[in-house]
């Protein structure tokens, strides 16, 4: 069973910066497109960054520019590097293969809090 473990979370005045780090296990790592999601109270999950088995990325418009994410395939590791953070990035992360992948749960993520 594919398990996925983020970290990096934390306290951050607005201005600072961020790297979340997403640990898989399973041969699904190499093979697949990967996403960070977040998901603020009261708001639907959302895709914010994604990258490809071969390294192409996308990313939502509110974070472009600011988040970039990265993956290193030999450690099964995705990361978020995410600079000029703004207290609306207020959120819990996650990782998750993008398109989702049946039978890939949510971990517990890693709560980010960007103070004004």
């Amino acid at each position: 069973q594919v398990q996925l473990v983020e970290s990096g979370g934390g306290l951050v005045q607005a201005g600072g910066s961020l790297r979340l780090s997403c640990a898989a296990s399973g041969s699904i790592f190499s093979i697949n497109a990967m996403g960070w999601y977040r998901q603020a109270p009261g708001n639907q999950r959302e895709l914010v960054a994604a990258i490809s088995s071969g390294g192409s990325t996308n990313y939502a418009d509110s974070v472009k520019g600011r988040f970039t994410i990265s993956r290193d395939n030999a450690k099964n590791t995705v990361y978020l590097q995410m600079n000029s953070l703004q207290p609306e990035d207020t959120s819990v992360y996650y990782c998750n293969p993008s398109p989702r992948v049946a039978g890939v749960y949510w971990g517990q993520g890693t709560q980010v809090t960007v103070s004004s």
